[in-house]
């Protein structure tokens, strides 16, 4: 009798290093809260949460082979939302699980087309060293691009490990969020080792002092090759051989209506990456986040609403532009 051989996995391209969050996402509110009440949601969610949640898995989702790097708790093999990333075919063979700590945790208020948040996270302190764990080296030895999806708390603690990657010829970037206390002062020297930086709007002012984009992107670009600032229903901007090239944001699509904002960044953020590593123009690059991004927010959670990759290209359209 013929036995079928299980085709192996291809070995990631893309290894996401940062926090994994449990979201506990609610929306449909009819008013936001105020201290002392209580609002009652029409719709609740748990997913996958955090950066390296939804890029990991918009980019798997798209057809780059993808791994994660994270530290989570016990508790998260009971939970459904941690399994779901081996599920979609990521490998977190070199993610470190830690008894008794608890997952991080981020309840999501999503109202009127943004969101706020509140997050329990003490398993997330010193990630940088998971770069140093056995499993985590050889998943980066065979990596072509890294990207760093957490706050950077102490950025020179990620410093030799980047500055190995980059002379290995691994390209970098990183999203680190809405982080205060960070300035471009503390940032500039591991700023300087990466090709791409994903800030929104507001963490680009408050990253770089500007009252505008084009000067938050001028000002970004005197350290990061690339820097990209996701601009919401603008679409996104970014600094590509010197030059500010903008996309214009992307439809939700037929029939389909805003749920829920949270983690649409992070989906930007897979789209681009996966199109940058299948050698797509930076126009292209743009228009794949932004699909993403618009995609991600028509469902409750960060990753529900992700496309597939049939969906995907026929938004993007198959053309010879998708070429450097």
């Amino acid at each position: 009798m013929a036995v079928a051989l299980k085709a192996r996995p291809k070995p990631p391209t893309l290894v996401i290093v940062g926090e994994f969050f449990i979201d506990l996402v609610f929306y449909g509110l009819e008013t936001m809260p105020r201290l002392g009440e209580e609002v009652r949601s029409t719709g609740y969610f748990e997913t996958p949460g955090g950066g390296l949640a939804t890029t990991a898995l918009a980019a798997q989702k798209l057809g780059t082979p993808t791994a994660a790097i994270a530290r989570v708790g016990a508790d998260a093999v009971a939970q459904d939302t941690w399994p779901q990333l081996a599920r979609a075919g990521i490998d977190t063979s070199a993610c470190e699980v830690v008894a008794g700590m608890a997952t991080a945790r981020t309840a999501c208020i999503a109202y009127a087309g943004d969101r706020m948040m509140v997050t329990h996270d003490p398993i997330h302190r010193q990630l940088d060293r998971l770069l140093r764990r056995p499993a985590a080296r050889l998943l980066l030895a065979g990596a072509r691009h890294v990207h760093l999806a957490c706050s950077l708390r102490q950025p020179e603690r990620w410093l030799p490990a980047v500055r190995r990657l980059r002379a290995r010829g691994v390209t970098l970037s990183a999203d680190f969020g809405w982080s205060p206390g960070l300035n471009l002062a503390g940032l500039g020297p591991l700023l300087q080792e990466l090709h791409f930086v994903f800030p929104n709007q507001h963490e680009a002012h408050a990253l770089t002092g500007a009252r505008a984009d084009e000067r938050a992107l001028a000002r970004l670009g005197r350290l990061v090759r690339h820097p990209v600032i996701k601009q919401g229903a603008q679409g996104s901007l970014m600094l590509a051989d010197g030059r500010p090239l903008h996309a214009p944001a992307a439809g939700l699509g037929s029939g389909r209506t805003m749920v829920d904002a949270t983690g649409a960044g992070d989906a930007f953020n897979g789209g681009f990456l996966h199109a940058w590593l299948q050698g797509w123009s930076f126009a292209d690059c743009l228009r794949a986040g932004n699909i993403c991004g618009a995609a991600a927010v028509t469902a409750g959670g960060g990753s529900a609403g992700l496309p597939d990759r049939r969906t995907f290209l026929a938004r993007m359209g198959q053309s010879s532009r998708m070429q450097r």
